[in-house]
C-alpha cells in the first residue's frame, strides 16, 4: 500500500465520446442545439427571398398592367383622334363637291340667260355683208371670225391672270366661259342660217335649240321638234353643265402666270372653237338645203324679239 494513492484522491477521468458511445452516432445536446440554430437559419433565409421575390414580382405585374392600361388608352385615344380628322376630310371634300356644283349651275344659268341677247344675221344679212361667197366659203368666213373671237377671250384672261391672284381664278374662268359660250352660240346660230336650218319658233325656242345644239357638239334636228319644258329640263341642263365642266377643264391653263396663259388660252380657245364647228358643219351637211330651194323666210328682228321676251318674263317675275 506504500506509494499508493488513495482511490478517494484520484483525480477524475472523463469518458471520451468514442468510448461513451462506440459508434459515434448519437450527438449530444450541445451538437443537437447547433444542428437545430443552423437547420432554421437557412429556413427563415429562404422565406424572406420568397416573400421579397413575391413582393418585386407583384410591384413589375402592377407596373406592367400600368403601363399595359396607359397604352390601350393612349391607343383609344389616338384611334379617337384619327376617326375625328378622318371624318373632317369627308365633311370639307363634301362640302366642297357641293360649293362646286352650286357654281357650276350658276354659270349654267347665267350662260341660259344671256344667251337670247346674243345678236344673230339672218341669212339675207349675211349675203349682203359677204357678196359673192357660196355657203362653203360664207360658213368658213364666219367660223374664222368666231375662232378670233374666242381667242381674243382666251388672251384677255390669261393677259388678267398674268400676276396670279387666286380668289380671283373662278371669276376669270367664269367669265371666259361666258364670253366663249356667246361668241360660239352666235356661231352656232349663223351656220344654221347658212345651211338653210334654221328652227322654227320664236326668240326663245330658237335659244333653246341652239343651247342643245352647243352642248351636244352638232346640228339642230329639224324632224324632232322639243317642247320648251322638255328642252329646257334636266337632261338640257345636265348636258350644258358637261360641256361647261369640260370647258373649264380645258381652260385651267389659261390661268398660268407671266403671259405664258395668254399664249396659251389663244391657241386653245381657237383650237376648240374650230373643232366644235366642224363636227356641227359635218352634221349640218347631210341636212342642207340649197338657197334657191330655201322658202322665204321672215328676216330676223333681233332687238323687237329681245323686247317682247323681256316684257313678257317681267309680267312673269312677281
Amino acid at each position: 500500500m506504500t506509494g499508493a494513492t488513495p482511490f478517494r484522491k484520484r483525480p477524475f477521468r472523463r469518458k471520451k465520446a468514442s468510448e461513451a458511445q462506440p459508434g459515434g452516432s448519437v450527438p449530444t445536446d450541445a451538437t443537437e442545439a447547433s444542428a437545430e440554430s443552423t437547420a432554421l437559419v437557412p429556413s427563415s433565409h429562404g422565406e424572406v427571398s420568397r416573400r421579397e421575390d413575391g413582393d418585386l414580382s407583384d410591384a413589375a405585374g402592377a407596373h406592367d398592367g400600368e403601363r399595359g392600361l396607359a397604352a390601350r388608352l393612349g391607343g383609344t385615344k389616338g384611334s379617337v383622334t384619327g376617326t375625328r380628322r378622318l371624318a373632317a376630310l369627308r365633311q370639307g371634300v363634301r362640302r366642297s363637291g357641293e360649293g362646286a356644283k352650286a357654281a357650276l349651275g350658276h354659270l349654267t344659268d347665267r350662260v341660259i340667260e344671256n344667251a337670247p341677247r346674243v345678236p344673230v344675221r339672218d341669212l339675207a344679212t349675211l349675203r349682203r355683208q359677204f357678196p359673192g361667197l357660196t355657203a362653203e366659203q360664207l360658213a368658213d368666213k364666219l367660223v374664222a371670225g368666231a375662232a378670233n373671237g374666242t381667242s381674243t377671250v382666251g388672251a384677255g384672261v390669261g393677259m388678267a391672270a398674268m400676276m396670279p391672284v387666286p380668289p380671283a381664278m373662278p371669276a376669270e374662268l367664269a367669265a371666259e366661259i361666258t364670253g366663249v359660250a356667246a361668241i360660239e352660240l352666235k356661231l352656232i346660230a349663223e351656220l344654221h342660217e347658212v345651211y338653210g336650218q334654221r328652227p322654227p319658233g320664236n326668240l326663245k325656242q330658237r335659244t333653246v335649240a341652239y343651247l342643245g345644239s352647243w352642248a351636244e357638239e352638232r346640228g339642230v334636228d329639224l324632224t324632232k321638234p322639243t317642247t320648251l319644258n322638255a328642252a329646257l329640263g334636266g337632261q338640257m341642263k345636265r348636258e350644258l353643265r358637261q360641256q361647261i365642266m369640260k370647258r373649264m377643264v380645258r381652260n385651267l391653263p389659261n390661268l398660268m402666270p407671266f403671259m405664258v396663259g395668254a399664249a396659251v388660252g389663244a391657241v386653245m380657245n381657237r383650237r376648240d372653237t374650230r373643232k366644235m364647228a366642224e363636227h356641227i358643219r359635218e352634221d349640218l351637211r347631210t341636212r342642207q338645203v340649197p338657197w334657191d330651194a330655201l322658202p322665204e323666210l321672215p328676216p330676223l328682228d333681233h332687238a323687237a324679239e329681245l323686247e317682247e321676251l323681256e316684257k313678257g318674263r317681267k309680267e312673269l317675275d312677281p
